[in-house]
């Protein structure tokens, strides 16, 4: 089973870019696990997340893949498959 995860934080201004292409995946394709890196210091270490936003891309929790940065709903859909 694939799972996506957003390592986001509220400063972040090109989180706030990214989270409505998230928030459209959450409601269209799969759900979102959001981790706010200023709460959640222990598990954005353990995925090895140096900058935001981060998007990983993980099955049967393995990561597959992540990317760094914006991206387009369309492109999400594509890093996804």
């Amino acid at each position: 089973m694939k799972q996506i995860f957003l390592f986001t934080a509220e400063w972040c201004p090109i989180c706030k870019t990214l989270e409505p292409v998230m928030d459209k995946i959450n409601a269209t394709v799969m759900p979102v696990g959001k981790i706010n890196i200023d709460y959640e210091m222990d598990r954005t270490k353990s995925a090895n997340v140096t900058s935001i936003p981060t998007v990983v891309l993980a099955e049967n929790g393995q990561e597959i893949k992540r990317f760094v940065g914006d991206k387009t709903y369309e492109q999400v859909l594509e890093f996804i498959r």
